[in-house]
């Protein structure tokens, strides 16, 4: 803080930070202001990258902790920020609605209705948010190409389900099907249907499917071809219910490269 000229004092009046710009005061000497102050005007004033770049603007509008998992979720569906948080139970409060609020700023997102209270609003895309997906989905399917496995924090969520089989899906492979899908996985249900070439995704039961599959992260290996469909049915790893041969058209239908050998100098 000193390195940008700002000065911190707090006495029994409260916390102050000043510089020779502004003078910001609270209402309160409890030493965890400080920290919520702090936290507050980092994000509003961080440093941009002084690059006129689109990636670099990209990055400073969607680039900061959590932004791309946010409008990972809002490009599922649009969510009130008990949903959102329901999905990210990770993220803080404080820290999920200045991230909401910067996207806002930035023309990303917007709430539904502007009139009610931030803690009650919905959010959804803009236009112009909706027009990141082809580039999230890219970005999802090369960082699930190395994904291994799970540590024992994370977590699958219906959203990130959802991503996963839209950024994996070959429509090429689909133009004479039509089929629905199931998928349950660590307690998360979603369902996918193609109808020659074309996908919906959305969460919950899809009834009359015809293929119910019940697995967990071996979802991944799957799509990646490093799993055996056989083998993980055999052993417990994968549950069908339904035309089993279906299994096999669902791999066909989403794929997942693998990742490329890294590179080392000799």
């Amino acid at each position: 803080m000193a390195g940008n000229g700002w000065k911190v004092v707090m006495n029994q009046d409260g916390v102050t930070i000043s510089s020779d710009l502004f003078q910001l005061t609270t209402n309160s000497s409890e030493s965890t202001q400080l920290g919520s102050v702090v936290t507050e005007l980092q994000g509003v004033t961080r440093d941009a990258y002084g690059q006129y770049c689109g990636l670099a603007r990209a990055a400073e509008m969607i680039g900061e902790r959590w932004g791309l998992l946010i409008l990972r979720d809002l490009l599922v569906s649009p969510k009130s920020v008990t949903e959102l948080r329901m999905g990210l139970p990770r993220i803080s409060a404080d820290l999920l609605a200045m991230r909401l609020r910067e996207m806002e700023f930035s023309g990303v997102v917007r709430r539904q209705d502007p009139t009610r209270d931030l803690d009650q609003a919905v959010y959804e895309l803009t236009e112009y948010g909706r027009s990141v997906e082809d580039v999230l989905l890219a970005l999802s399917r090369w960082g699930a190409m190395t994904l291994a496995t799970p540590r024992p924090e994370d977590i699958v969520t219906e959203d990130s389900l959802v991503v996963a089989l839209r950024s994996t899906f070959r429509p090429e492979a689909a133009r004479e099907l039509t089929v629905g899908f199931e998928l349950r996985v660590d307690g998360n249900v979603v369902h996918a249907v193609v109808d020659h070439g074309n996908l919906t995704v959305n969460a919950g039961p899809l009834p009359g499917a015809d293929v119910i599959v019940e697995l967990g992260t071996v979802l991944k290996g799957m799509l990646s071809g490093a799993v055996d469909i056989a083998d993980a049915i055999a052993t417990g790893q994968v549950t069908v219910t339904g035309d089993a041969a279906l299994l096999d058209t669902f791999v066909e239908l989403f794929q997942l490269p693998s990742a490329p050998a890294p590179v080392i100098p000799s």
